[in-house]
């Protein structure tokens, strides 16, 4: 019997505030569901703007706890509700002055996972991002979900093919790429990366961005969010690159295993030829 987990994900237009964000993405997330999805992630710091396109100290009050903040709490009953894992992106304060970019993974029962933290963190106009976040420094964590092994890698995060690796060798599936990225260099990558980085690792990749144009700063958000296969294939059309839209799409997680039968990366690695890597 196939392996098949029907998934979903999310881009959406800045709404404003908070509290309308988080209803907009609990609507999608129970429209998700009543189609059956068992998984879905959001975008990056899904209920703030992305206000990293400027570098003011108001906006450190987008941060709250996870997992004790009212966001993750609120999603753990989203959870439960619907019966789906969630990736919460979110922008985490641990104590005064530590402030990370992070996701939370909330089990389909509404239990809290864990969390992943934003390793890579870019500083270059309209991404002033290390103004706000440390780097990540809790590994690269894979979790165990009612639908298999989750793992998250976010926005920046992808253009750095080791975390990719460490993911895949940890067991990973499927791994959300919640991002948050604009028109320019970065639109003729983000069509190649993503499913790069799937062949590579031989894994699904979920690939989600904000979509339209925010408040702080005139970068347009280009959406175009998908997933893609083992094989590097689309499964299903990308999203809209202008318009809101949730998307919906059935992985068969029996093709990891196909496809890394006939392509042995991990036997064929050399781990022991790599440390030079690491010294530069």
């Amino acid at each position: 019997m196939a392996n098949v987990v029907r998934a979903a994900l999310v881009q959406t237009k800045w709404t404003g505030d908070t509290d309308s964000m988080i209803e907009l993405h609990e609507k999608y997330a129970r429209d998700a569901a009543a189609q059956g999805a068992k998984i879905m992630g959001f975008q990056e710091v899904f209920n703030a703007p992305y206000f990293c396109q400027v570098q003011e100290p108001e906006h450190y009050k987008w941060a709250e706890p996870v997992p004790d903040g009212p966001t993750v709490r609120r999603m753990q009953a989203l959870a439960k509700e619907t019966g789906m894992v969630l990736v919460v992106p979110v922008y985490e304060v641990e104590q005064s002055g530590f402030y990370y970019n992070t996701a939370a993974v909330i089990d389909a029962d509404g239990s809290y996972l864990g969390k992943y933290r934003k390793h890579h963190i870019p500083q270059v106009k309209g991404f002033w991002e290390k103004y706000y976040f440390k780097p990540g420094n809790l590994g690269w964590p894979v979790f165990d979900t009612a639908v298999g092994k989750v793992g998250v890698y976010i926005c920046y995060d992808r253009h750095f093919p080791e975390g990719w690796r460490a993911l895949g060798l940890a067991g990973a599936q499927i791994v959300y790429n919640p991002s948050a990225t604009h028109r320019g260099l970065s639109s003729y990558l983000w069509k190649l990366e993503q499913p790069a980085a799937a062949v590579a690792n031989e894994y699904f990749v979920a690939a989600i961005n904000r979509v339209g144009v925010e408040e702080y700063g005139d970068n347009d958000f280009y959406g175009t969010s998908y997933f893609v296969d083992p094989r590097g294939q689309f499964v299903g059309e990308p999203a809209s690159a202008h318009d809101e839209e949730l998307v919906v799409r059935d992985l068969d997680l029996d093709l990891i295993d196909e496809v890394r039968q006939q392509w042995a990366f991990y036997r064929d690695r050399r781990p022991d030829a790599y440390g030079p890597l690491t010294e530069a």
